[in-house]
């Protein structure tokens, strides 16, 4: 067994070790992650057994126990055990003179990974400049309501008509419901209450909130994992943006009989949200059955005022973007006919609320 476990543990590489037969020695905590494995399953099997399709990829640890040569090969083809495919740039060191039985290391960096943390980092950079362009147009317009609102009451008081000042109580009306729409399009402005979380009670909490709405017909599913610990975040604005996801499904679908939601949990090692890295992160997978989202607004879909219903404000997703990034993380969807699945990446550490 490898001493040092820690310090393999945080090296963001994937990392396995083998033996002479290529029996797997050690795997570090991104090598798990990136094939979709855990340390405890893979001790002492076969590198063979790794993987799917594996006979090149033991073609070539063969090649280095034989010649004592390192290999290296970019955008190595491997097909994970769950039948995905993922390309990795590969790294095989013979080691010798090991006296903890170790004959090979190999090295794993995805490819797309770069690719991954530039778009995330477009997408954040995005997300930031829509902020401050809603930040800047809510000042722009709330100070002019203000005046016409003013302005009107003052103007209800000098009419003797009492239907004249039916025109007086609509100009005021409608300036405090655009004003309700801009402080909803700037999202929740007070401070986040940072305290210990347990993200599986924000779930359930909006689980049940759903059944409820849903009158008992709509079935959710839960798949969570019990390891993941408590985490600072304030638990209300969670709530809200979990919720705002689970209704669009519910509202998207033909009816709540015919929704079918998945509320999955996982711990992510290793985390990276743009260009910072985090050692533990929560992933939270809401998946639903419904139409799913059209390809040209996919792009846009966090954007406010956008929307692919009539009846829709377009703000739902938006604010669940706005928190969700204010707690350091990430919201992403991938979406086709039949399968949507939105993805929170939070980071699990005390550093990262935001109050912007």
């Amino acid at each position: 067994m490898l001493q040092d476990q820690d310090i393999l543990d945080n090296i963001s590489t994937g990392i396995v070790a083998l033996d002479s037969e290529l029996r797997v020695v050690a795997l570090n905590a991104a090598g798990q992650v990136l094939l979709e494995t855990s340390e405890s399953r893979c001790l002492g099997t076969h590198a063979a057994q790794l993987l799917l399709d594996s006979d090149s990829w033991v073609a070539g640890l063969q090649q280095v126990l034989g010649s004592n040569s390192p290999l290296s090969r970019r955008g190595e083809s491997l097909m994970l055990l769950s039948g995905q495919e993922i390309h990795v740039d590969l790294m095989v060191t013979p080691v010798n003179g090991s006296n903890c039985g170790i004959a090979l290391l190999v090295e794993l960096q995805a490819v797309d990974r770069l690719l991954k943390i530039s778009r995330e980092e477009g997408l954040i950079h995005a997300q930031e400049t829509t902020r401050a362009v809603i930040r800047g147009l809510a000042h722009e317009i709330k100070n002019p309501l203000g005046g016409v609102r003013g302005a009107a009451q003052l103007l209800a008081r000098e009419l003797p008509d009492e239907g004249l000042q039916e025109y007086t109580r609509v100009i005021i009306r409608e300036a405090d419901r655009l004003r309700d729409l801009v402080d909803k399009l700037l999202g929740p402005n007070l401070q986040p209450d940072i305290r210990p979380l347990n993200i599986h009670e924000v779930l359930e909490h909006v689980r049940n909130l759903i059944v409820a709405e849903s009158g008992n017909k709509t079935r959710i599913s839960r798949d969570y994992d019990p390891s993941l610990p408590e985490f600072p975040a304030d638990r209300a604005q969670l709530i809200q943006a979990v919720l705002n996801i689970v209704r669009n499904a519910l509202q998207v679908a033909g009816s709540p009989e015919q929704c079918h939601i998945t509320l999955r949990t996982r711990s992510e090692r290793h985390l990276t949200i743009g260009s910072k890295s985090h050692r533990l992160g929560c992933r939270v997978d809401i998946i639903d059955n419904g139409p799913g989202v059209p390809e040209d607004m996919l792009h846009a879909i966090f954007a406010p005022m956008v929307t692919g219903r009539a009846d829709g404000t377009g703000l739902g997703l938006s604010i669940a973007q706005a928190i969700v990034s204010r707690h350091g993380g990430l919201l992403e969807c991938e979406s086709a006919p039949g399968r949507t699945q939105f993805t929170i990446h939070l980071p699990m550490e005390c550093k990262h609320a935001q109050t912007s």
